[in-house]
């Protein structure tokens, strides 16, 4: 009797360590890459001592190791990019996308793998690995510009980039914050009503306004709605529907052709121009520009927003086509909107991960390339046309620069939430382009007045660093 007693123990004991086990290698083997790689996982934050370092495109450093701390020396300019290391709220940004890369092999969460790993190295036998380098395609000078003057305002955002590889050269959110205290401040940003966590050039959704004719404008072109010689009447209001639409403060620009009438940012002709494109065929470009889809950004990106086609009524369309109504998109989807004029029709697709390093050597490159080709490059050479004679006669002629020439749109978008936002999107020098600028502050009022000014300097800044650099 005892003895069957105990046979049924050590039996309940053999299928306990056997189950025991079967979860340890479910936990560890199978699932422990993705445990591994979660943003809040704490254990990330234990990692920092073999961690790999994050790099500007120059080598300037953004982010490494030491004395058992993350330290990021460019601080707040790129907190939500580059993100942050933390025992208590995980990873963000970079730090998370690339934690695996950045992670030494040995704390990878492979527990066989990090026992021989350490096995050896007590036996003398070999060093604690050290995980890769990331190399970013940031600019520390245009980043710094940038930052610097978006820093004084309470909520605004920016990047700029290369419109041929779209390569990020810079990009900055406000507010921001120390990413090296984010042990001690996560509480608080978390709680902050102005959301110092969100990265509001990638992940910011805002009406585009007036910045968004640069869309109109190439659909309706390169669809053949328009010609750059149709001419429009704008006596300052657009019955539609049952509504009426204005052009800002009261305004009416008078019969003009298109390009006068983008140059001095007629709402109501704009409207005219989008009713006679039609529907259909304004949908398709969204469709063809990727508005409304993925960015295939290397980090975490909103798809704009684009109401149903099946609930768009003749006002909407109208509203829509001059950057208005239902329609929210990021900073980071204008540069690219406008980078597909500068490129002759190709729109880039974006990337800041320029290339993976191990022992100085590059063990993964991350191609640049198209997203689509949503224009011709004749259409794109008019609305280009269009964008210079923004800056030359009509409402940007404040971001013009010295000895070079500007392309640029304004934009003044009303919303629901306060005053305007402040939009300028740019790129120089025109006949070939090194640099694309999108610049929102909100419920900072005219384009013209606060973001134009900002993407001036910032674009200087851009010009003066891709010469120097040959790029």
């Amino acid at each position: 009797m005892i003895n069957g007693t105990v046979r049924r123990f050590d039996l309940l004991m053999a299928v306990c360590f056997v189950l025991i086990g079967a979860r340890l290698w479910y936990v560890q083997i199978a699932q422990g890459p993705a445990i591994a790689s979660r943003a809040a996982n704490p254990r990330n934050g234990t990692v920092e001592a073999g961690r790999g370092r994050i790099l500007a495109t120059d080598g300037t450093v953004l982010a490494y190791s030491h004395g058992g701390r993350r330290i990021y020396p460019l601080g707040a300019e790129l907190a939500q990019i580059v993100g942050y290391v933390s025992t208590r709220y995980g990873t963000s940004g970079i730090e998370q996308a690339y934690d695996r890369a950045l992670s030494a092999p040995d704390l990878s969460g492979n527990a066989f793998g990090q026992f021989e790993e350490i096995r050896a190295a007590l036996a003398g036998h070999a060093r604690m690995a050290r995980g890769d380098d990331i190399v970013t395609t940031i600019v520390p000078a245009i980043e710094n510009e940038l930052y610097t003057q978006l820093a004084p305002y309470a909520r605004a955002a920016g990047v700029v980039i290369d419109p041929h590889s779209g390569a990020v050269l810079a990009i900055a959110s406000v507010p921001s914050f120390d990413p090296q205290a984010i042990d001690g401040i996560f509480g608080s940003l978390d709680a902050n009503p102005q959301s110092p966590l969100l990265d509001r050039a990638t992940q910011g959704l805002y009406p585009p306004g007036s910045t968004f004719k640069i869309f109109t404008a190439s659909a309706a072109l390169d669809s053949g709605a328009v010609t750059p010689g149709s001419h429009f009447e704008d006596p300052g209001y657009l019955n539609v529907g049952t509504g009426v639409l204005h052009d800002n403060e009261g305004e009416a620009t008078g019969y003009q052709d298109v390009t006068t009438a983008f140059a001095l940012s007629s709402n109501v002709d704009f409207a005219q121009i989008t009713l006679k494109m039609g529907l259909d065929t304004f949908y398709q470009y969204l469709s063809r520009f990727g508005i409304g889809g993925n960015l295939d950004f290397q980090l975490p990106a909103s798809a704009s927003v684009v109401p149903l086609r099946t609930q768009v009524s003749a006002g909407e369309l109208a509203q829509m086509g001059f950057g208005q109504g239902a329609l929210l998109v990021s900073p980071l989807q204008m540069a690219l909107v406008a980078a597909t004029v500068a490129n002759d029709g190709d729109e880039p697709r974006p990337y800041i991960v320029r290339q993976i390093r191990r022992d100085g050597m590059a063990v993964g490159v991350l191609p640049s390339g198209m997203l689509a080709s949503p224009i011709s490059a004749d259409t794109a050479r008019e609305v280009k046309k269009m964008m210079i004679a923004v800056v030359e006669r009509g409402t940007g002629t404040v971001a013009s620069l010295p000895n070079v020439i500007v392309a640029g749109k304004t934009g003044t978008a009303t919303n629901p939430h306060g005053a305007p936002h402040s939009w300028f999107v740019c790129f120089a020098p025109a006949d070939h382009p090194r640099a694309v600028v999108a610049i929102l502050v909100e419920n900072a009022g005219y384009g013209a007045a606060v973001a134009a000014p900002i993407a001036r300097n910032v674009l200087e800044t851009a010009l003066a660093s891709t010469a120097a650099s040959g790029s």
